[in-house]
Parts: C-alpha cells; structure tokens; sequence
C-alpha cells in the first residue's frame, strides 16, 4: 500500500530556485524500515551542499534532506529499535527529509526524550551531534584549552560554543558581520572576532599571547582555511568539516610540517555515527547538555516546506542565525 506525501523533489542541480513542492509516493515499510510522519524538518549546510551536487546524490530524481522529526506510523518487519508511535529523530543516512512522510532505515531513528519538542529535535539532531563529535572525540576539549571557532553564530556553531565553555574551554569563535557578534558572545563565546573587520589570526594571537590555540574547528573553508593554520600552536589540530564559502584547494601536504607538524582532519558525522552504539551514544550525550548542562538550541527561523528556495538562499547568503527548521 502506497501513501501519498508533498516533497521537495530535484531532478538536477542548481540555485534554490530549482527546489519546488510537489507530490510523491511513499511506500509501506520493508525490512528493517520505518514510515515517520515528520513535524519538523532540520535545514542544512550539507542540504545546499546536495543541491548544488558538490555532494551529488545516488542518483536523480530526489529528495534533500537529512534530518527531522516525527512519529512512527509503521514499522517493516524485523524492526526491534522502535515501534509505532514513537516519537523519533534522526541526522544523516539516506536523503528524504524534505518531505511530510518517508520511509528510513529504523536503525538510524533515535527516540526522544521528555523534555526535548519535535521542533528542537529537528534543530539540533545534526548540528547537536556534530558539536558532540568534533569536542568530545575528534580533538577532545579539556578545561583550560582556548580553542578557535568559526561561524560561532551558526547551527553548530552556536551550539558547539556552549558546550565547549560547558566544558571548561575559553571560545574565541569568529562571525561574519558585528550583528552576529552578541549571539556569539550569548552562546558561550568568550572572545568574538568579526571577520569582515579584523584580523582573526592576529586576534587569536594576541588572545593567546603568541602561543597559538591547539584547535581550530573550520566549517567555512576556502576564506579562512589557510589563515586557520596561522592560529594553531606548534602540533595543534585544523578540524575542517564544512566549506560554506567553498572548497579549500589543493593543499602541499609539507605546509603541515613547515607551520608546526600540524594536525589535519576532515571528518563527517556519518563516520561518527555509523555504528548504532555510536549514533546512540552521541545523541545521549546532546540529550543530556540540553536537559542538564545548560546548552540552549535556538531555532532562529521557521519557514514552511514549500517555502524551503527561500529557506536556502538566506542559508546561503548567511542571513540566518542558530538553527532553521522547515514544517511540513
């Protein structure tokens, strides 16, 4: 039995204005399946990333998408994680969640707690678990580490700062204009940094007196990347992780050793994650900074699904702050 469900469907890549709602099938689950009902749909860098086809999908016509929340309607056979009418979330695996119902594999699905709504869920499932992996198991972050954040008034950013100060870091997190510098400094920022009208490098270093920071977390990429190496201590780490003004280029692999036998990785949440245990034991852990540790998700705009072309070119021209979440 087939079920019919409004979607945001590409069929090639492009602007946000390719993004159009239209009218799909969804069918009952297979095995190992489950059809979620969404509530609320989590917006991306990695979304824009999909349509443009930096990241290209499987294969075309598709859904974008990779987070939300929901219920449970039904569950294909051999299903154990979860049952109908669940409340559930999920960050990554299979595309599919600009849409009002799809079915996902069940071993991605996290149930949620009390305390935590569909559209937190939706805004922090992603984002929340990325913060979760790059302090606590890409560079650990210690107390008394001063550590440098990009775009520290984004998704991640916004939460990734908080957690960090949670766990005893002085943050020093950069922002694109001064509107977004307060949001930074409310979100566990102790040190903020307008890239438009300072120099960051010159600022960590003064912050740190010369010493440089053991970490850079660089979601930014083509700007900011190889000026971020300028900011490391001597065999500190650059987590690059995203590429909002584009990619970075081609790298001499020597420049890590000439600037400090500097540290490099380029990780992915679906990497972190893609153990069951892991996924289960990384939303555990954002669960509980958001309901005990003080760390506040803040949505800063809802859009309707079909209104997700608008959504993407105010993601893209850096108009949005903290986390969007779409309703289907």
């Amino acid at each position: 039995m087939e079920n019919k469900a409004k979607a945001i469907l590409i069929d090639h890549y492009g602007g946000p204005e390719i993004l159009k709602l239209k009218e799909i099938s969804v069918s009952a689950p297979g095995p190992g399946e489950a059809l979620v009902r969404h509530s609320a749909i989590g917006l991306n860098f990695i979304d824009v990333y999909h349509r443009r086809g930096l990241y290209p999908l499987p294969s075309l016509p598709a859904v974008l998408g990779s987070e939300a929340a929901g219920r449970v309607e039904a569950v294909g056979p051999g299903v154990a994680e979860i049952a109908a009418g669940d409340r559930v979330a999920y960050a990554g695996g299979p595309t599919g969640a600009y849409s009002e119902a799809r079915v996902i594999p069940a071993h991605r699905l996290v149930k949620l707690p009390e305390g935590i709504s569909d559209p937190q869920a939706a805004a922090m499932m992603l984002k929340g678990m990325t913060a979760e992996y790059l302090l606590r198991r890409t560079y650990v972050v210690k107390p008394g580490d001063v550590i440098l954040f990009h775009a520290a008034a984004g998704g991640v950013g916004t939460i990734a700062c908080q957690w960090a100060k949670q766990l005893g870091a002085t943050v020093i997190g950069t922002v694109g204009s001064r509107k977004k510098a307060p949001i930074a400094a409310a979100h566990g920022c102790d040190h903020v940094i307008v890239t438009g009208e300072e120099d960051f490098v010159a600022r960590v270093r003064e912050i740190t007196r010369g010493e440089g920071v053991p970490v850079v977390y660089d979601s930014v990429g083509k700007d900011t990347f190889m000026r971020s190496l300028d900011c490391l201590r001597p065999r500190g780490m650059i987590v690059s992780f995203g590429q909002s003004s584009g990619m970075v280029p081609p790298l001499e692999i020597t420049i890590l050793s000439t600037k400090g036998s500097l540290f490099l990785t380029r990780p992915t949440l679906m990497h972190y994650t893609a153990k069951r245990e892991d996924l289960l034991a990384c939303a555990a852990a954002l669960f509980d900074a958001v309901l005990h540790d003080g760390v506040k998700i803040e949505i800063g705009r809802t859009y309707s699904l079909q209104d997700a072309s608008k959504a993407h070119a105010d993601l893209e021209s850096r108009k949005t702050t903290g986390s969007t979440v779409l309703i289907p």
